[in-house]
């Protein structure tokens, strides 16, 4: 692994694939440590490669390999920031790297602050992935290809499901007229939790304590299509806790029979 440093020098300038929210926010983000940044037309990318030190594909996963296609190989690393796909989907080029963000990028401008904020990048291939992470102040680890599928589905589980699940709360307090403000602060707070004890450490309410009545008056209050969310949820809670669901738990409850 040549050393980051000396790497990083050589990386002066970018040319972007994609004006997304992932495009942007990289754009943005290396335009402000000083690199020269140009976002590239996807329909004219022949010679992209030809005069900068590295291309960033930043465009939807199904188009990487279309794109990658495209451009004529040169002396320039060609890297892509998605999280599940393999280094293969960058063929013929010889220089090939990934630069994933493990943050979420809403927009280019708060984008661009994520990236600059310590992000933590998953890796792979070319060291000019490294030296990228490196210029932005970031923490580079490697994931292998064989293990991209896993990352990414951990990456959906801490985020989309995470958003999913808020949306199972928001929905809840609604029905009964409740601000959900006061529960993105117990959330927040459980968050913190987990930080710094770890998640058994964090772990509470009924299902940690083995209290079943209480679960299954949660059950006979919840509306049909909120029970499974709640009782898959619950399973692993239980595992987490050491715990197993009595055979009773079940999606349905006395009142659907």
């Amino acid at each position: 692994m040549a050393d980051l440093d000396a790497t990083s020098t050589l990386l002066t300038s970018v040319r972007i694939v994609g004006d997304g929210r992932a495009g942007g926010s990289f754009a943005g983000a290396l335009a402000s440590v000083g690199l020269d940044v140009e976002v590239a037309d996807r329909h004219d990318l022949s010679a992209a490669a030809a005069d900068v030190d590295l291309i960033l594909i930043c465009t939807p996963d199904d188009v990487i390999e279309e794109v990658a296609r495209s451009l004529d190989p040169g002396p320039a690393a060609v890297a892509h920031c998605s999280g599940s796909r393999r280094l293969d989907v960058l063929a013929p080029h010889r220089r090939r790297c990934s630069v994933h963000p493990l943050i979420s990028l809403p927009t280019p401008t708060i984008g661009a602050a994520r990236l600059l904020d310590g992000c933590r990048f998953a890796v792979a291939g070319d060291p000019a992935g490294r030296a990228l992470v490196d210029l932005l102040g970031g923490i580079a680890f490697e994931v292998a290809d064989d293990d991209r599928a896993a990352y990414h589905a951990t990456a959906s589980v801490a985020a989309n499901h995470l958003v999913a699940l808020c949306a199972e709360v928001e929905a809840l307090a609604g029905q009964l007229d409740i601000d959900p403000a006061g529960f993105w602060r117990m959330m927040e707070t459980t968050l913190a939790d987990v930080a710094e004890h770890g998640a058994a450490a964090a772990l509470t309410g009924p299902v940690a304590r083995g209290d079943w009545a209480t679960v299954r008056a949660h059950l006979e209050a919840l509306e049909n299509d909120q029970r499974e969310p709640y009782i898959a949820l619950a399973r692993v809670a239980a595992r987490v806790a050491g715990r197993v669901l009595p055979s009773d738990l079940t999606l349905t409850t006395p009142d659907d029979t």
